[in-house]
């Protein structure tokens, strides 16, 4: 019938693995979001710059026709 005392926690144990998931909750984001090849990166260029081309290929007398 004696009292027990709960387990002893490490506060900055606690605070570094808390900092150590939110930073991994970070980085799996931001590789989700920026996590391409260069190549993909250069073909996504690739059809910006070709889209802008066909583009001003339609103007007429240097001012948009619209």
């Amino acid at each position: 019938m004696g009292a027990y005392m709960a387990d002893v926690v490490n506060l900055k144990r606690f605070k570094k693995r808390a900092e150590r998931e939110a930073a991994a909750k970070l980085a799996d984001a931001n590789r989700t979001r920026f996590g391409r090849t260069k190549s993909q990166r250069a073909l996504d260029d690739h059809h910006v710059s070709r889209a802008n081309q066909l583009l001003d290929q339609h103007k007429i007398g240097g001012e948009d026709a619209s």
